[in-house]
């Protein structure tokens, strides 16, 4: 190609593939509800509708008021970005309602309405099964370890979060032989400040009625690819991952090397805190990270 003399010539540099992920439950931060009401307004007052109060003041006070705080603190800081879709989207747990509102899957009051309806069973169905708790498993093998040390103790692998963390989650009398037994492993083991058994069969009471309120939701076809937690591929029936959501494991781990393996060089954390960030340097390489 010929250029007229003085046209300065402009290297096209091709774009990274772009992943934009929807943190879950414990990436809660002090000054989320401020981001809300300043960015999104409007979805503020859907969340006190939707609870029947504000959730933000008691994210602290179990899964009914966090999940929805959560969920609109994430869509704030995707709206603050100016709402990238990026090549891919994914969500931890609950975070994955977000990437499917985001991705023009499921309208945002729907959304809302099934994250509220979201946190109120889950939190029900822990007070139901009694009991129930978790533990986070951290160090080196950590991956390697779970199903051998959740089966011994009869519990379920909750989260594969990264290679060198993991959390179970079942009957609370088992976790303390877990802990010990990671121990012995060489491995850093600590039950957490949790209301119930999440993602395990002790969540098996929440299904009826949260599958019955997706099946009176407007599913559509997300603009971009969005892969479901667990099954660590793309969405093939949402109301039906979502669903098992509840009960099956969050396979993030997986799933964030999924994304690699489909193209994904850049992966883009919105809403509060850092936390998938973390995990992804302890889970990718050769990658770019951003945390906004």
């Amino acid at each position: 190609m010929v250029y007229p003399r003085g046209t300065r010539r402009v290297r096209c540099q091709q774009m990274p593939r772009t992943a934009i992920v929807f943190p879950g439950q414990g990436s809660q931060t002090s000054e989320m509800r401020d981001t809300v009401a300043q960015v999104r307004p409007d979805l503020l007052a859907m969340a006190v509708d939707a609870v029947g109060e504000d959730p933000f003041p008691r994210a602290e006070d179990g899964t009914r008021f966090a999940q929805p705080a959560i969920f609109c603190a994430s869509l704030a800081g995707w709206a603050r970005l100016g709402r990238p879709e990026g090549d891919f989207m994914a969500g931890h747990s609950l975070g994955e309602l977000a990437a499917l509102v985001a991705a023009g899957s499921i309208g945002e009051r729907d959304g809302i309405e099934l994250v509220a309806l979201r946190g109120a069973l889950m939190q029900r169905a822990g007070q139901q099964a009694g009991d129930g708790g978790m533990i986070a498993v951290m160090g080196a093998g950590a991956a390697e370890n779970a199903q051998s040390l959740a089966d011994a103790h009869g519990l379920a692998v909750a989260n594969d979060n990264s290679p060198q963390q993991i959390v179970l989650s079942g009957p609370r009398p088992s976790l303390p032989g877990a802990i010990a037994a990671g121990k012995e492993l060489g491995l850093r083991a600590m039950e957490l400040a949790v209301t119930g058994a999440f993602h395990s069969p002790m969540m098996e009471s929440a299904v009826p009625e949260f599958a019955a309120a997706l099946e009176r939701v407007e599913v559509r076809a997300p603009r971009v690819t969005v892969l479901s937690a667990v099954t660590a591929e793309p969405f093939d029936d949402v109301r039906a991952r979502l669903t098992e959501a509840l009960i099956q494991p969050v396979r993030w781990r997986e799933t964030m090397l999924a994304l690699q393996e489909l193209g994904a060089e850049r992966f883009v954390e919105v809403g509060p805190g850092k936390v998938l960030t973390g995990l992804a340097k302890r889970t990718l390489k050769d990658v770019e990270l951003v945390s906004a």
